[in-house]
């Protein structure tokens, strides 16, 4: 359940409405879903109560006045509460709702449109959806000053707010000051290097560089000599000395990514090293000793690989003195607003572009998408967004997701209603919006995709 979901008095919603008996249903409706509902009937009661008191969102309808259908009133107290707080959500509903007016409401700052009579299901995920993105939007805000921000030589910086990453926060405190050996597991993208790099900077070997080594990338053949060096006719092209990782490290952390993919061979030489400090370069009698923090990290299962026989177990328990485990994206979305703030902020002046901020849909997209590629595909999207809007704010067909949400979809698995709604998403994405080039590539008269829009309430 998340914490828009649990009940809790700090739920706090504003219902206004003209009509006592849909003041009633509403309340009956939200107070067991653990909202603390306040009602109001008239623009004026809205303005003073959102002046006065704090809300989590507010359910408003359009008319005021009876006999009333052009939703003028609401449009305008839409514009003023955006300008009292631009961060509180608000939902408008209306009887008399028609696709243009539902653009202008959402123009306005309205986060979703509700015709009367209402779904409740409908409502309540709307409603709890809205709050969850404004939890995280006020969130990114607020911590913007007292975010954790751990910077190395790299510029790249740990940005964690959200729940399921205190406990890599605390590790990394608990942990960083020390000489232990660190396992980092998580999926490719998700910040291992960030954390190791986070490791060191809290160690007492910060001030010398950490060495990092991607043994996925380096080809067998050369692997001993890249780790642990060689001298000169060792073998054939080494014609003078060359330092290992290891040696360069000295007195330094060594970050191992991809560790799994060390060739069997040299395992047993890799543990000798964590266990004595102790190597001989490739063709020397020479023992070296150094004094090395080893870090290394994995998408891999480690278990699996020692289960299978490709990984020693002993070397296992040398690297992983203590585990850290780095979750997906998908599980801190509360992250998605800071971490999108930060990369936005990074590529504005790197390309010298005078962006300022998302639009709200743009925000959106970004929070209810499942990052596969995690925070390493956000920072290349916002890099791609902040290189195609021209712009104050990136608007969310420049995000590029929507095709890869949709190619996601299964058709087996969908009505022939959510088939439709579909299609005109990704077509009105690809046009832009344009409703005469979607009409026409959907092969609709522009009345008849109005009417589906409206249907299907796409915005």
């Amino acid at each position: 359940m998340t914490e828009a979901q649990k009940p809790s008095s700090q739920l706090k919603i504003l219902i206004a409405d003209d009509q006592p008996d849909v003041l009633k249903a509403l309340h009956l409706l939200l107070k067991p879903e653990g909202f603390q509902v306040e009602t109001a009937s008239s623009t004026a009661q809205i303005i003073e109560a959102v002046k006065s008191r704090d809300f989590n969102i507010v359910l408003m309808d359009l008319n005021y006045v009876r006999g009333e259908t052009s939703g003028e009133q609401g449009l305008d107290v839409l514009s003023r509460i955006q300008q009292i707080d631009c961060l509180l959500p608000v939902v408008v509903m209306t009887a008399w709702s028609s696709v243009e007016l539902a653009v202008e409401a959402m123009r306005r700052g309205a986060r979703d449109f509700m015709p009367k009579p209402w779904n409740n299901e409908r409502l309540l995920t709307v409603l709890r959806t809205q709050i969850e993105l404004s939890q995280a939007l006020r969130k990114s805000r607020q911590l913007e000053q007292e975010i954790v921000y751990l910077k190395n030589e790299d510029s790249q910086s740990l940005i964690a707010g959200s729940r399921t990453m205190q406990p890599v926060l605390e590790a990394i405190v608990k942990v960083g000051p020390s000489d232990a050996n660190v396992l980092i597991t998580g999926e490719n993208g998700s910040g291992k290097g960030v954390v190791a790099q986070a490791l060191h900077t809290a160690s007492g070997r910060k001030n010398k560089t950490m060495v990092t080594v991607n043994t996925a990338s380096i080809p067998e053949t050369v692997f001993e000599s890249e780790l642990f060096g060689h001298v000169a006719g060792a073998f054939t092209d080494a014609k003078s000395d060359r330092l290992g990782r290891f040696k360069l490290a000295d007195e330094s952390t060594l970050f191992l990514d991809e560790i799994a993919a060390i060739p069997a061979r040299l395992q047993s030489k890799l543990l000798r090293v964590l266990e004595s400090g102790q190597f001989e370069p490739i063709g020397s009698s020479k023992t070296c000793c150094v004094d090395v923090r080893v870090i290394s990290a994995t998408n891999a299962d480690l278990q699996a690989e020692v289960s299978q026989g490709s990984f020693r177990q002993d070397l296992l328990y040398r690297l992983n003195t203590i585990e850290i485990h780095v979750p997906p994206l998908r599980d801190r979305k509360d992250d998605i607003p800071i971490l999108a703030a930060h990369f936005l902020r990074s590529y504005v002046t790197k390309y010298r572009k005078s962006i300022t901020g998302f639009d709200m849909a743009a925000m959106q997209l970004l929070c209810s998408y499942n990052w596969p590629g995690n925070v390493r595909e956000l920072d290349h999207t916002i890099e791609r967004a902040v290189l195609m809007t021209q712009e104050k704010l990136i608007q969310p067909q420049e995000l590029g997701l929507q095709s890869k949400v949709d190619e996601t979809v299964r058709f087996g698995d969908m009505t022939l209603d959510e088939i439709e709604c579909s299609a005109i998403r990704k077509t009105l994405t690809r046009f832009n919006g344009d409703i005469s080039k979607t009409a026409g590539a959907l092969g609709l008269s522009r009345g008849a995709l109005y009417r589906r829009m409206e249907k299907y309430q796409i915005r």
